[in-house]
Parts: C-alpha cells; sequence; structure tokens
C-alpha cells in the first residue's frame, strides 16, 4: 500500500502498471505512461526519489484518487 511519501521513480512505474498504464515510451522530453487515450509524463530519473508534491501532481494528472493510490 503506497502513501502519499517519496518514492523511486521505478516503484512509479510500477503502481501505474498496476492500475492499467502501459509503458514507460519515449517522448520529447520526458518519458509517459499510456493508458487508453491518456498519456502521463513521469518525471525525470535523477538521483532522488520524487517528492510528496509531485507525486499529487502526477497522480492528478493520470485522474487517479488518493484513495484508490492508497488501496493498492
Amino acid at each position: 500500500m503506497p502513501k502519499l511519501a517519496p518514492i523511486k521513480r521505478k516503484d512509479l512505474i510500477s503502481y501505474f502498471r498496476q492500475l492499467g498504464f502501459d509503458g514507460p515510451y519515449s517522448g520529447g522530453n520526458h518519458q509517459y505512461m499510456k493508458k487508453d487515450t491518456l498519456k502521463v509524463r513521469l518525471p525525470n530519473p535523477h538521483q532522488s526519489e520524487i517528492g510528496r508534491d509531485l507525486l499529487v501532481r502526477v497522480l492528478k494528472q493520470a485522474n487517479i484518487e488518493k484513495t484508490t493510490w492508497e488501496d493498492l
């Protein structure tokens, strides 16, 4: 059960796959994951984890509710 806390990029990708997203695919400056016609940009890989604020923005872009995320 992931919480809304800092997360590693590979874990974010894994959880998105559990939610039915495909990818990541290359595209422009950022990779993205796709579900039907929805594309969600992924943060670029860096040394540190993805912070809580950025995670909230990515989940909002993906139309994923906080309760859905925490139920994984």
